[in-house]
């Protein structure tokens, strides 16, 4: 599929051309499909925008890149020229409001993604400003929309930097065809049709693709869901999973049953139903059986085709083996890109995450089927890492993807036989049907290690830490050869009831993954600590949560230096429950099964403020809360206690001498951690 053609180009770009003058020295006159985004162009396949580049070249388009143009005029979107084929726009690897908003809606201070982490350098909802300056400098050429911020606002969304429900961005943009997931099949479709002479508008029997209809397409039944009164959990709804098994469909002619989701003036209205099409959409995307879906905004209607086929082993090597410099293009110089500098000598070995965690977006993105590379590939790629990148001293970053460890895992049940209607593989426990074995990583890793000039390979992503309990060789593995002092890990909360709400494992299951990360620590002599995660203000969460995990923390002495508040970015499961105030995991239902909601920023702050409990600047929101709460017995400068009383000097640290049974840990997150995706 991905087969180098040096077709209209006649050779290999050394990096995609950002310029008039780079498209002379490779003999262009134009180019084929201009790629317009609002990340700086890095040429390594952990940026999105040097993926689609590299792969619509490999079939012998030209593609030019425009990374951060001033968006004030259409003058920089005409740097390269116009299009033959279409304008291909994305936001890049973050979803611009969470790339420029805090949790509390502040501006940041930096982009990671800006050379020398600059702010400001996109606007707010960029693929939408992205799409109106290319029109206005080419009106005609096709516009096609996609990445992070296009695919999770596929359809009428939640958006919490302005409180309200927004349209599908495909409307908001004018764009004509939004790629959602993945888009390399998607992509390379479209740039053909075009090339020969399809119109944009006729493309609708793609997977993976969303576009404006006027009127339902012609031979398709419609399913109507949008006007329940007795709303049921979807699990159960019959007329729903009859329309399933009849296996997808896509947006063609006589292809069977469209689901009708409720419209977006009616989810408007009533946000009960907003939670009923969030549920719809994700039980529909847990399995391969996925529908076609039509959902009504004002007059015009979206028509939503079932997600793309996940790309075979095969596929996916051929994507990230194409000729990648792996390096910043040449303008920028001395210029640092943090972001690139992150992950500048990692290695990718697989896609998707079957976790469901509520608030993460990986799954409504890049969808629950694992895709993995083949270890030849991987070990391939190490080797061009060794032998290419500069300054490289013989350290992989990390070897990993959206988690650490679900490499070649799989449920085991045939697609075609089996519907599942759980939204995660791990929640409330591990699936009897999934292919847990740790053996081919383990392997991986061992073979990763024997490679010439390798002298560490760390693992940086996410240990997904209820399946590696499963592997007591996997953690011994992990702990002897894989860890460079810390190791990330995400419990993100201690009580039941938000653990519920995110839908992550009970706080047992990382004590039991840390006592065996300690103890083959301790047998290698290591001295090796986890780094743990914690979300503050989840949907779910009480006031009375938050106190509780602020005394495990101090128990455990541990000391947060920056923590993550919860930011309902569009389409996950927490945004619909931040939104609706409904907990939709279990069933939705009117005047029943509310879910407390840390709404407003006073709440917000307090809930974070437990985190970092020990910071003499939160002590007087914390004795005030304690107070109020009835929990004064709190408030003192005993070892049980959690914060001084007002009356205690606050002094760095002088309160927390000795406490906690042990030795301080001090743990400083990585400063923008946020989302996945």
């Amino acid at each position: 599929m991905y087969k180098q053609n040096s077709g209209n180009s006649g050779k290999i770009a050394p990096v995609l051309p950002m310029s008039r003058k780079e498209m002379k020295c490779l003999g262009w006159e134009s180019c084929d499909v201009i790629i317009v985004t609002g990340d700086a162009y890095v040429d390594h396949p952990s940026f999105g925008m040097a993926v689609i580049g590299r792969v619509l070249e490999a079939r012998g388009f030209r593609v030019g890149i425009i990374a951060q143009p001033d968006w004030h005029s259409k003058d920089a979107f005409m740097a390269l020229g116009r299009p033959n084929l279409m304008f291909g726009i994305t936001a890049g690897n973050m979803d611009s409001m969470v790339n420029r908003y805090t949790a509390n809606h502040r501006i940041r201070s930096n982009d990671a993604y800006t050379p020398d982490d600059q702010p400001g350098k996109r606007p707010d909802r960029s693929v939408i400003v992205y799409s109106q300056r290319c029109r206005e400098a080419y009106s005609g050429v096709p516009i096609v929309i996609g990445g992070i911020e296009a695919s999770l606002r596929r359809c009428a969304h939640y958006d919490y930097w302005s409180d309200k429900i927004r349209r599908s961005i495909v409307l908001d943009s004018k764009a004509d065809i939004l790629i959602y997931g993945n888009g390399e099949r998607q992509i390379i479709d479209i740039a053909h049709r075009l090339a020969k002479k399809e119109s944009i508008k006729d493309i609708t029997d793609l997977r993976g693709t969303v576009f404006p209809v006027k009127d339902l397409l012609e031979g398709w039944n419609e399913l109507n869901l949008t006007e329940i009164t007795d709303i049921e959990p979807l699990d159960h709804h019959k007329k729903f999973l009859a329309a399933k098994e009849k296996g997808p469909g896509i947006g063609k002619k006589n292809s069977g049953t469209v689901i009708r989701l409720p419209s977006y003036n009616q989810i408007c209205d009533d946000p009960l139903l907003y939670a009923f099409a969030c549920r719809i959409m994700h039980v529909d995307f847990a399995n391969d059986k996925s529908c076609a879906f039509v959902q009504l905004h004002d007059n015009r209607d979206i028509w939503i085709n079932p997600p793309t086929i996940p790309l075979s082993t095969d596929e996916l090597d051929g994507v990230y083996e194409l000729p990648f410099t792996r390096l910043p293009h040449p303008s920028y110089g001395e210029k640092k890109i943090p972001a690139y500098e992150m992950i500048r000598f990692s290695v990718t070995i697989m896609r998707g995450c079957f976790g469901g965690c509520a608030f993460c977006s990986i799954s409504a993105h890049e969808g629950r089927i694992i895709q993995s590379r083949s270890e030849e590939s991987i070990i391939r790629e190490i080797e061009r890492v060794r032998d290419s990148v500069p300054s490289f001293t013989g350290t992989i970053s990390d070897l990993g993807g959206p988690t650490a460890n679900m490499y070649r895992m799989r449920c085991s049940v045939p697609n075609e036989k089996f519907i599942c209607k759980r939204l995660s593989c791990l929640y409330p426990k591990v699936c009897k049907n999934l292919y847990t074995d740790h053996g081919p990583l383990i392997k991986l890793y061992r073979k990763s290690r024997k490679i010439p000039g390798i002298k560490k390979v760390l693992i940086g992503s996410g240990v997904r830490y209820d399946l590696a309990v499963k592997s007591p060789e996997y953690i011994k593995e992990l702990a002897e050869h894989h860890v460079g002092g810390y190791l990330k890990i995400a419990p993100e909360h201690t009580e039941k009831g938000p653990l519920n709400a995110m839908m992550k494992p009970e706080i047992d299951c990382y004590s039991s993954f840390k006592a065996m990360f300690d103890k083959y620590s301790k047998m290698v002599g290591k001295k090796q600590y986890l780094i743990p995660y914690f979300i503050a203000a989840h949907p779910g969460t009480t006031t009375e949560d938050m106190v509780e995990l602020a005394l495990w923390l101090k128990k455990n002495s541990y000391r947060l230096e920056q923590v993550q508040t919860f930011l309902p970015s569009p389409m996950t499961i927490a945004t619909a429950m931040y939104h609706t105030g409904n907990d939709i995991f279990y069933k939705i239902e009117r005047n029943g099964n509310e879910i407390n909601i840390p709404r407003g920023l006073k709440i917000r702050r307090l809930h974070k403020a437990f985190l970092l409990y020990h910071k003499s600047e939160n002590w007087p929101l914390l004795c005030e809360a304690l107070r109020d709460m009835g929990r004064g017995d709190l408030i003192g400068s005993k070892n049980h206690h959690l914060i001084p009383d007002k009356g205690v000097s606050k002094s760095k640290g002088k309160h927390f001498k000795g406490t906690g049974g042990g030795k301080r840990k001090i743990i400083t997150h990585t400063k923008t951690r946020r989302h996945k995706g």
